[in-house]
């Protein structure tokens, strides 16, 4: 398979929207926020200050996972990430963390965090196999849907 991975392009904010809407909806429910936020990826994450990457195969994007920062500096947390349901199961969603770990690496970043949710087998798995350890989850947790917190220390 011949892919790569771009940073954001507005040409694939409809892709980002799709390809999370999808995945929200197999696996979960469709927040109001959610709506809010992959529908203006720019207003939400972009100017911020986070980062989009798309995977793209053939000029269509088959994957993408978004970096938000957070309160604490040169903390992002990683979020968004989807894989189009055709190209699950060959590796799309490593070679994003692969990419994203290398791009926080580069860029100093401090560490990631994440929330999940523990039924998400494969995601948990890949989470534990880059380095991410689990944290407590504050009583106030951001998403209702999650049920663990990782963090990647990177510095």
């Amino acid at each position: 398979m011949d892919v790569k991975i771009i940073p954001f392009d507005e040409q694939y904010s409809k892709d980002f929207y799709t390809l999370n809407i999808e995945w929200l909806k197999t696996f979960f429910y469709v927040e109001p926020f959610d709506e809010e936020v992959l529908g203006n990826p720019q207003t939400y994450i972009i100017d911020k200050g986070g980062h989009i990457f798309f995977v793209i195969n053939k000029d269509k994007a088959i994957g993408t996972l978004a970096l938000m920062p957070t309160d604490e500096p040169d903390i992002f947390e990683l979020t968004k990430m989807a894989v189009s349901p055709a190209f699950r199961g060959q590796k799309i969603g490593q070679m994003l963390m692969i990419h994203t770990i290398e791009f926080a690496k580069s860029n100093r970043f401090k560490g990631l965090l994440l929330y999940s949710n523990t039924k998400l087998e494969n995601a948990i798995y890949i989470y534990r196999k880059y380095g991410f350890v689990e944290h407590p989850l504050e009583p106030e947790s951001p998403y209702k849907r999650s049920d663990i917190k990782m963090i990647l220390k990177l510095g």
